[in-house]
């Protein structure tokens, strides 16, 4: 399983949260953080540098809104799953997020450990349909 690795990119303007996260997937055998980005031109500077497999992303950005850069980013690379993560887990937003092509919606504050699990079912499933 060691040669089978999934590539992330964070999105979030605070860096605690992002290197909390990035901090968590270095301990993950096979995930790998292959950008961060703290605004919505970091992040298309990012994708532009490396497709990832998945993206971490909050909604509220600096400069933009995290839908924005979900829907270019599932308007243009469909494979790349998209897991929000927003201290705004309201239903509009969570509307918002799923019909612009979020694959997972989740609160920071109650759910953050359900990235983890989603991830861990990425690589599973990445290693069993390699053989």
């Amino acid at each position: 399983m060691a040669d089978k690795k999934i590539n992330i990119a964070i999105v979030d303007d605070s860096e605690v949260i992002r290197q909390r996260i990035a901090d968590k997937l270095a301990s993950m055998e096979g995930i790998e953080v292959v950008w961060q980005a703290e605004d919505l031109g970091s992040s298309f500077d990012g994708l532009n540098k490396k497709i990832p497999d998945a993206v971490i992303l909050d909604i509220q950005l600096p400069s933009g809104s995290g839908i924005e850069f979900l829907e270019h980013i599932k308007h243009n690379h469909k494979g790349i799953v998209a897991i929000m993560l927003t201290n705004y887990p309201i239903n509009q937003f969570r509307k918002k997020c799923i019909d612009a092509g979020a694959d997972f919606f989740f609160d920071k504050t109650t759910e953050f450990e359900k990235v983890f699990c989603v991830l861990k079912s990425m690589l599973n499933e990445k290693t069993i349909n390699s053989f």
